[in-house]
């Protein structure tokens, strides 16, 4: 396999069209000369036609990213565009053989947390590793728009990552980003959990009319500077105070720019069914497209619900509101122990959740609510079982770190503690919400989504690297995982769905959803978001006990022409951009 020449600048450019116009006058020429009896034909060596693209693609089967049988063609790039698809295309200054291997799109991960990953390392080696080549951001938090309280609260706030906050705005952080140097392309929903805060604070109340005024004018201003729409996630304070009427204003205003409205629904357990009616209603109300964050039913309890959540989501499709869902591929998720408390020991903030948790009469008033049924919050310890469906991950004080990778169960044992009382101590001795682990669903549920036409992916994790910071805390296997596990598990092995329906949507699915019109699919005049891999091999190795293992089988990955991965190792190029939504310049 020939190797990679870096692109070097030509003196006089051409295109492919131009070389048999070239040979063609020179061929006039000489003969013209020879006719004239001027001077005798030299003979000369012939000289090889300077290169026709800056890469070649060769040998490799095609999945264009639009569902159809795949087709054995090669793939000219030139600059940051795909220019050709065919055979006998030329030649080339680099060529990546693929024989024997799968080309397709770059792969699209709709809900990335590589916020802070990025920041620390824009190598994005545990996802470009499995061929994604966008991050989508915007589950309910964004890095802006934010206001000084909160660029304070934020420094206060970060755990092994640290780094320092020069912008403002919800595209600051973004340019912020590519000026740095990223691997992947980025985008983003904003967060309505930060337009609240910004306008809010941590309160628990509706909005004055003023105050939704400037909600909805901070909509307005990210949409214009490159929103793909609102997310929220509504499980979490201070998300949780929004009710429905605070949401489809902020949705209106998306949906005026072409945006969409994307959430982690208020419920995915008791109340499970009716938060989905309410993102279709938002959706309806607003007159915009929506999709469920993470589609699952949480808790054993809960799990029979699937079925009807599907046949609501087919009956609005029906009707035709355009409701999506995505979806990570395993049977726990991940998050905080903020997430097994009621909302309103949380309200103001950290700090005065964790001084609320060293009160005796509040905590006896969390033993009471954390372990009895209710529908009136999302109760994720009840949802996992207990103690021991938990697994905590991450912590920000060194002291506690060791007892990464335990469940609660265990850590209460070493304490001599009940698991409620030691889930308190955690949160204040970490003064952090403590990331965690939770095994609340199916692998049924996880099989059924996936069959699903309208089902994208999204890990929900950072994007890292099993080295330096990254090392300090654990993670769900997910971001090391979870394309490699659809591609290797679930379409190889189990034959879940075929490839080129699992590759539509990684790739044109999700870009149509945000409205990209030239990335997603392999295409003349799209954009060169390249993955070569091996469908027979491609795996994930990550485990909940191990996760930060990388997955293998991508071979070359290319983003905005640019080899990012050859041969399985990163290139160390960074030529990700800001991939702006379609209210991007909009008047």
């Amino acid at each position: 396999m020939s190797h990679h020449n870096h692109h070097k600048e030509r003196s006089v450019p051409h295109t492919p069209r131009q070389l048999p116009l070239l040979s063609s006058l020179v061929a006039v020429s000489l003969f013209a000369l020879a006719a004239c009896g001027k001077q005798e034909p030299v003979e000369q060596a012939a000289t090889p036609a300077p290169p026709q693209f800056d890469l070649l693609i060769s040998g490799g089967t095609v999945y264009d990213g639009h569902g159809g049988e795949p087709y054995s063609a090669d793939i000219a790039v030139e600059g940051d565009r795909i220019v050709a698809i065919g055979s006998d295309l030329g030649s080339a200054e680099s060529t990546i053989d693929a024989t024997g291997l799968a080309v397709a799109p770059g792969f699209i991960n709709m809900l990335s947390w590589a916020t802070e990953s990025l920041i620390e390392d824009g190598k994005s080696q545990s996802d470009i590793r499995q061929g994604v080549t966008l991050e989508v951001m915007g589950e309910g938090w964004t890095m802006g728009p934010i206001n000084e309280s909160m660029r304070e609260e934020a420094l206060k706030q970060q755990w092994d990552i640290k780094y320092d906050i020069p912008w403002t705005t919800f595209g600051g952080y973004f340019e912020f980003l590519e000026e740095k140097g990223i691997s992947p392309n980025v985008a983003s929903f904003v967060g309505a959990t930060t337009i609240r805060i910004h306008e809010l604070g941590y309160e628990d109340r509706a909005p004055t009319p003023e105050e939704l005024d400037r909600m909805r004018q901070l909509v307005r201003d990210a949409m214009e500077e490159g929103a793909m729409g609102v997310g929220s996630s509504l499980i979490y304070a201070p998300a949780f105070y929004a009710d429905t009427a605070e949401l489809i204003a902020l949705s209106e205003v998306a949906a005026e720019y072409g945006g969409r409205y994307i959430s982690h629904m208020r419920s995915e357990g008791a109340k499970f069914l009716e938060a989905l009616e309410e993102l279709i209603t938002i959706s309806r109300e607003a007159g915009l497209g929506a999709e469920v964050y993470h589609l699952k039913a949480a808790g054993i309890d809960n799990h029979a619900k699937m079925d009807q959540a599907i046949n609501m989501i087919e009956a609005a499709r029906a009707e035709g509101l355009d409701i999506t869902a995505d979806m990570y591929n395993y049977t726990a998720g991940a998050t905080g122990l903020d997430a097994s408390m009621p909302p309103w020991v949380q309200e103001g903030g950290d700090a005065q959740w964790i001084e609320r948790l060293k009160d005796p009469e509040i905590r006896a008033k969390m033993h009471e609510e954390i372990t009895t049924p209710s529908d009136e919050w999302e109760n994720l310890y009840l949802a996992a079982g207990g103690a021991e469906g938990l697994i905590l991950i991450g912590f920000k004080n060194p002291e506690l770190k060791p007892l990464t990778g335990k469940t609660l169960a265990e850590v209460a044992q070493m304490r001599g503690t009940d698991p409620i009382d030691t889930m308190m101590d955690l949160v204040i001795e970490d003064e952090s919400r403590v990331g965690t682990v939770y095994f609340i669903m199916s692998e049924e549920n996880v099989k059924k989504k996936i069959a699903l036409p309208w089902m994208a992916f999204g890990s929900d994790a950072e994007s890292s690297a099993p080295e330096g910071v990254f090392l300090l805390s654990s993670t769900h296997p997910r971001a090391y995982g979870n394309v490699a596990r659809l591609l290797g598990k679930y379409v190889r092995e189990e034959q879940v769905i075929t490839l080129p329906e699992a590759i539509r949507r990684l790739t044109t699915f999700p870009a149509a959803n945000l409205k990209i019109t030239d990335r997603g699919a392999l295409e003349e005049g799209y954009f060169a978001d390249i993955v070569v891999f091996d469908p027979a091999t491609i795996a994930d190795h990550a485990t909940f006990a191990e996760p930060q293992q990388y997955a293998t089988g991508v071979r070359d990955v290319l983003v905005n022409g640019v080899p990012v991965l050859r041969d399985g190792e990163h290139t160390g190029a960074t030529p990700g951009r800001f991939i702006r939504g379609p209210g991007y310049d909009a008047d």
